[in-house]
């Protein structure tokens, strides 16, 4: 067959973005929509190699292509079509679920009184270093699934439950193999500064992944064993302070990564202000950030990446959403699944994002789509229904796309089908 997919009689294409731009901020965040109202209905072709072709009125395409020339084709008679959503935050490798826990939180223990009574990011590491790595990959690629199935088709993953070189190997080698065998993007996050590994000080943890776990990965990375893309440090009191943490972050940005770190989530330290003066491609959390931070962050490009689940599962603060938007800081969204949030569902964080922080939906789509690419580098080609981008789409049975948000936790009746490099992975009998 001459081209991969051919997807026709769309009632709706929300292109999101259509003159190539890499990020919205501000009042310039309005999804841009193709309606098919007086027309017969919309397509989109996909070519050979999974990348978007071409995207027109049914009776245009009618004329330049054959049906017969296509491996698949869909009838969208009805239904909505947007870009494959794109998660910028998760820590999905690990083994023993924390559900112990949720009740501790529940009864008011905070974030750090779990952590000090032995549980929290320590507990997941004893059980992660325990685990096999068939065993991880096992759990990995069903989590991957079921993001999938929530119209995830770009994802950021994290290491972190390891502390150590061998165990945070483990989990980026994890992290690998699902690049190379599941229908699924995933970004790649080194964050072996995700906390101080037991009998440690944070300033020899500190050496040690500078001098010792950086260049083994350096030396994997150089040798084609691995390919990492980010470099990802806890910036927090009790953790890492900004002094080690930047230190680690140019380290990692010395080999290549980009980095991409959490920040001012449960104190002010003006990580911000150290991020933006580095050249960190995203900062996670900043529920705590400043003004100055802020304006940091938006004179530096720095997109924010927002998750809105820790802040409701740990009753934290809001993060200052509207401020950043209004200041220009480029606002993208996450899940943060992990076993201290658990949520796989990022059209469930849209809906969060719109009513708890007042986001509205074009702004919260943006944010799961390409401001989420901006904030992994991949805006030329995901995050948006753009020719010769990836031909990744999320197909609603819906009358309009913001049913998606609109339809609280209900993205497993309306999401008809997944489409990832042009290959119908999801569909819904």
């Amino acid at each position: 067959m001459a081209y991969r997919l051919l997807i026709h009689s769309a009632k709706q294409v929300v292109f999101v973005a259509k003159n190539g731009e890499k990020v919205l901020v501000g009042d310039g965040q309005k999804v841009a929509i193709m309606e098919s109202e007086g027309i017969d209905g919309i397509s989109i072709v996909i070519d050979k190699e999974g990348n978007i072709k071409e995207i027109g009125e049914d009776t245009e395409m009618q004329k330049k292509y054959s049906p017969e020339e296509f491996d698949q084709t869909i009838d969208a008679t009805g239904l909505c079509i947007l870009p494959g959503l794109v998660d910028g935050h998760t820590h999905p490798v690990w083994d023993g679920d924390r559900v112990h826990e949720f009740a501790m939180k529940l009864a008011g223990a905070t974030y750090m009184d779990v952590h000090k009574a032995g549980g929290g990011i320590n507990f997941t590491v004893e059980r992660t270093k325990a685990a096999t790595e068939e065993q991880l990959f096992t759990s990995f690629r069903e989590r991957l699934d079921r993001m999938l199935a929530a119209g995830t088709t770009l994802v950021e993953c994290k290491s972190g439950y390891g502390l150590n070189l061998e165990t945070e190997l483990k989990m980026l080698r994890v992290i690998e193999r699902a690049k190379h065998d599941l229908p699924i993007d995933v970004s790649s996050t080194y964050c072996g500064a995700h906390s101080v590994p037991k009998g440690y000080t944070a300033s020899e943890a500190t050496d040690d992944i500078i001098n010792v776990q950086i260049p083994h990965l350096k030396a994997l990375i150089d040798g084609g064993e691995l390919s990492v893309d980010n470099i990802d440090v806890f910036c927090e009191k009790g953790v890492f302070d900004v002094d080690q943490s930047r230190k680690i972050l140019v380290a990692g940005k010395k080999i290549g990564l980009n980095i991409n770190f959490h920040g001012e989530e449960l104190n002010l330290l003006n990580s911000a202000q150290m991020g933006a003066e580095i050249g960190a491609m995203a900062i996670s959390h900043l529920e705590e950030v400043s003004d100055d931070g802020i304006d940091a962050m938006a004179k530096a490009g720095c997109v924010a990446t927002i998750l809105p689940t820790t802040a409701y599962i740990l009753r934290l603060k809001q993060p200052p959403v509207r401020k950043m938007i209004e200041r220009g800081v480029p606002v993208a969204l996450g899940t943060d699944f992990n076993p201290n949030a658990f949520c796989l569902s990022l059209p469930l964080v849209m809906h969060l994002a719109c009513v708890n922080l007042h986001m509205t939906m074009d702004e919260a789509l943006i944010g799961a789509t390409l401001n989420a690419a901006a904030s992994l580098g991949k805006a030329t080609t995901h995050g948006s229904i753009e020719v010769g981008k990836v031909g990744d789409f999320v197909i609603l049975d819906a009358p309009r796309w913001e049913h998606l948000i609109y339809q609280m936790a209900g993205h497993d009746h309306i999401i008809k089908y997944v489409v990832k490099n042009g290959k119908i992975v999801k569909e819904r009998k």
